[in-house]
């Protein structure tokens, strides 16, 4: 008898389904191994999951619409004390709110330095040839045209490096470093703004607008519209400039860091070329990061208010359109 009871309650414990709502944000692995997240599903807490069986710490759910469905998850995901704490943020008052918000307003306030990041997508491409943006198409009518000659915006970072996720929550957090940049929400920015930003910055087909206002532009201003409308700007300022028209006109040839220096102080005003710095990979010029100061929309002034940088990268070819290898 005692055998058949100890039988039932091992079943019971195995193989119950009973529903659950996770208690944070966890990783929802393919295997007891945590070796492999397909589609790297994150846990929201704010839906149930069918609890399938419990085994050595862990539990194996059901994640609809995911394939494969069935996910293995730490105990921990589902823990009390977890829930409790996150009910207790649930339950902040008005004023521990307006509080957390004054805090985030005096971060842009103080906000000193930022760094520009400027990719040429030529030589992206060359190593991220499944990205969207870099697929071409039958008949692209001229949209590809900009990112081939230009430089595109890849992100602008308020510094230090660890200015991150300001007022972010940890779900957010997660689905952002887990590259789920699809299911982040809407920035819900004008049709103006939206087409300026689909024009330099390609990975907006990535949804990496939607990453880069998440980690670096939320300390950078309250609001998405306010941050890009600065982001796009400036690029747009760097691309019109004789300095931006030099890489347009050197396609394929290779340029030093000097050449480029001297140019940014013709263009943007002496000890400019100071705050350039170049990026390398391979022989091929990826990136420009341009150290700027803040407090104004020009690119002149933002550059000498930024701080003097070296840089590893003295030369490299300017990559044109098309794979190579």
């Amino acid at each position: 008898m005692k055998l058949i009871i100890l039988f039932l309650l091992l079943f019971t414990t195995l193989f119950a389904r009973f529903e659950a709502r996770p208690s944070q944000e966890c990783p929802a692995y393919n295997n007891m191994k945590h070796t492999m997240n397909t589609h790297h599903v994150i846990l929201d807490t704010s839906k149930t999951y069918t609890v399938l069986k419990h085994h050595k710490g862990q539990n194996l759910i059901l994640v609809k619409g995911e394939q494969p469905a069935q996910r293995w998850v730490d105990d921990e995901c589902f823990s009390r004390v977890s829930q409790l704490e996150k009910q207790e943020h649930e339950n902040d008052s008005v004023d521990a709110y307006i509080k957390r918000e004054t805090e985030v307003k005096k971060e842009f306030v103080s906000q000193k330095q930022n760094l520009l990041v400027l990719s040429w997508h030529n030589a992206f491409c060359e190593t991220h040839r499944y990205k969207k943006e870099c697929k071409k198409t039958f008949f692209p009518f001229g949209k590809g045209i900009y990112k081939e000659k230009y430089f595109v915006l890849h992100g602008l970072w308020p510094q230090p490096k660890s200015n991150q996720y300001c007022g972010k929550d940890s779900y957010e957090k997660s689905l952002d470093k887990h590259k789920q940049w699809h299911k982040l929400s809407d920035l819900g920015l004008s049709t103006d703004l939206r087409e300026r930003l689909q024009k330099v910055m390609p990975g907006f087909y990535s949804n990496l607008h939607k990453h880069e206002w998440v980690k670096h532009g939320t300390c950078y201003s309250s609001n998405a519209h306010t941050y890009y409308e600065d982001a796009v700007g400036l690029v747009e300022q760097l691309n019109a400039s004789n300095a931006g028209q030099f890489f347009q006109k050197h396609l394929g040839k290779r340029v030093t860091l000097q050449q480029v220096r001297t140019l940014f102080d013709r263009s943007f005003g002496q000890g400019t070329g100071k705050r350039v710095e170049m990026k390398c990979k391979k022989g091929l010029i990826t990136e420009l990061w341009l150290h700027l100061g803040s407090g104004s929309n020009d690119l002149s002034t933002l550059l000498k208010r930024g701080k003097q940088t070296r840089s590893y990268c003295t030369g490299g070819r300017i990559d044109k359109a098309g794979f190579n290898g």
